[in-house]
């Protein structure tokens, strides 16, 4: 028996579902984002001091890194139960875990005070937030996917990823403040720690409306029908990460792929910026952060046109977009910052991440629409956080690498680049996935979508 269609919710209820949605992903990521600022501005003195300043910046980002290497594990925990319990559940204690771990940073002791201990639990708290995030994006995305129908989905599952740089807004906006209000030596002494306390208030926040909205009817569907089969003495359903690394990793391989470009460019874009411009091209701390906020203004204004672009003309094309795009503004993005003016510096971030936009706008409905239902939050998951180990993990740590090796931005232009190719050939190598029916692929539906992947008979199962 398929699962019954389900009808599109009211425009109001959907808005509801968006605004959970978005308002949960951008605490997470202002969360995330705050520690890869910090990690930039001033942890390399707090937690790794004695070192050299570029060698203390690169240990900083080694503990950034880590909480990158925690997100596919939290993928596959979140996903499993999340594709078994649903998404709502799952969210909430994703929400729970990375604004906890986020206030707790903002009360540790620094090296100054019990020494080698501090950057010992600074990595702790890390891989909590790397676990977290690991298991918030999916979870967020197909909460809105699941919700709307098949001609809207990319526009409305682009707000969930707004979130990244209303995260991304908020965190340099709130240190923006702080270090424009504060002296260094206040900034450093104390002032560091307030936008990470701050993060506990926007949990509530979070928690309150996220807690309002209800499950996902496409899940909700597929859930009774496995509860059908089992009535029916049917074969045991296969776990959800089985299922995927069986029938859908070719999707997980084109996911990782399409992640490399998107990834990488936004860490270097935003995080490695920090350091690249108050040392080679000798700006202030100010000037780049305000940089990198009015920025993120415009990232996260354009995330949903590129969304409902994709409605019109395909998730593929305007991926592909954002991907060349990058590749070709990385050797004018690092000139026009060597010119050490604020309105160079301010064009070349803005333009890199209007090009990041289009890959980031699409990537929510287009994940979405490569995986059956009930392995719809693993295969999302996996193919999205297993690459970030490989792309945005290490990103500043090689970028800041090259550029104490180098002395020069052109190898980290080159890795950009590279980044990007891999990424032009996955979505080559993708099937449009744009107007399919999330709700047809399941089993025993006989059929599959005419632009979508046809899979096995018992690939399509619930």
């Amino acid at each position: 028996m398929a699962a019954p269609a389900t009808a599109p919710p009211p425009p109001s209820n959907l808005r509801r579902i968006v605004a959970a949605s978005l308002v949960g992903t951008t605490v997470e990521w202002y969360d995330f984002f705050l520690y890869g600022s910090a990690a930039a501005l001033v942890f390399n003195k707090l937690f790794f001091p004695g070192s050299d300043p570029l060698v203390g910046t690169l240990l900083s980002f080694l503990t950034y890194a880590v909480g990158f290497a925690a997100r596919p594990i939290g993928a596959l925990v979140f996903g499993h139960y999340g594709d078994r319990l649903g998404r709502k559940k799952l969210l909430v204690l994703s929400l729970l875990m990375m604004g906890g771990a986020t206030f707790a940073i903002g009360l540790l002791p620094t090296h100054a005070t019990i020494g080698s201990a501090a950057p010992v639990l600074l990595t702790v708290l890390r891989l909590v937030q790397g676990f977290a995030l690991g298991g918030e994006w999916g979870g967020a995305v197909l909460l809105v996917s699941e919700h709307g129908d098949a001609r809207r989905r990319g526009f409305w599952a682009s707000w969930p990823q707004t979130g990244a740089p209303a995260g991304q807004l908020l965190a340099t906006a709130v240190l923006s403040a702080l270090t424009a209000l504060l002296s260094e030596s206040a900034f450093e002494s104390w002032g560091w720690r307030i936008p990470f306390l701050l993060s506990g208030v926007l949990v509530i926040l979070g928690l309150w409306i996220r807690l309002s909205v209800d499950e996902s009817p496409v899940f909700k569907a597929a859930l009774a029908q496995a509860e059908q089969r089992k009535a029916a003495a049917a074969p045991a359903e296969r776990m959800p990460l089985v299922a995927v690394l069986r029938h859908h990793w070719r999707d997980v391989l084109i996911a990782m792929g399409a992640r490399m470009a998107e990834n990488i460019s936004y860490y270097v874009i935003t995080a490695f910026i920090l350091v690249y411009a108050t040392t080679s091209a000798e700006l202030s701390k100010q000037t780049a952060l305000n940089a990198v906020l009015v920025a993120s203004a415009v990232h996260f204004a354009v995330i949903p046109l590129w969304g409902a672009l994709s409605d019109r003309v395909g998730r593929r094309p305007v991926y592909l977009v954002g991907a060349i795009g990058v590749a070709l503004w990385m050797f004018p993005f690092f000139a026009l910052i060597d010119s050490r003016s604020f309105g160079s510096l301010l064009l070349a971030v803005t333009v890199g991440l209007v090009f990041h936009g289009a890959m980031y706008a699409p990537q929510a409905a287009f994940f979405a629409e490569m995986f059956a239902t009930r392995m719809r939050y693993s295969g999302a998951s996996i193919g999205a956080q297993f690459s970030s180990v490989a792309a945005g993990a290490p990103a500043p740590l090689i970028a800041t690498a090259l550029l104490a090796d180098f002395g020069s931005s052109t190898p980290i232009s080159l890795y950009v680049i590279a980044a990007s190719l891999l990424t032009v050939l996955a979505i080559v190598c993708a099937k449009e996935t744009r107007n399919r029916d999330l709700t047809e692929i399941e089993p025993d539906s006989g059929r599959a979508p005419a632009d979508a992947t046809t899979l096995p008979a018992d690939a399509r199962s619930v």
